[in-house]
């Protein structure tokens, strides 16, 4: 997902997950994969670490792209508490708020 409108119908009409690390927004998009997104707060830290934090999150979604469900626009929103995280940990805790989507 690319434009800001695309983001705000997530927002305005989807559902919300949240766990200690992420809090991840979706809707149904209806197609045949999903589409993701991230909006990394300045308040996470300056840009050398909120780039950090958006390539781990690109990371575990090219790794586990067979493992996340299809048809869904998620945003995904990391909390503070990512910067610290070991990838592992990260990893673990997205996959899960992931598979919730399913339900």
């Amino acid at each position: 997902m690319a434009r800001k409108a695309e983001f705000e119908a997530v927002y305005r009409s989807g559902g919300r997950r949240s766990s200690a690390q992420f809090v991840v927004f979706y809707r149904a998009n209806g197609g045949a994969h999903s589409r993701f997104g991230s909006s990394v707060k300045k308040q996470l830290g300056n840009a050398v670490v909120r780039n950090r934090i958006r390539r781990r999150i690109r990371e575990i979604l090219r790794r586990n792209s067979s493992e996340t469900p299809s048809g869904w626009d998620i945003v995904i929103h990391p909390r503070r508490s990512v910067a610290r995280a070991n990838f592992g940990q990260l990893q673990a805790e997205l996959l899960a708020l992931l598979k919730t989507l399913r339900a």
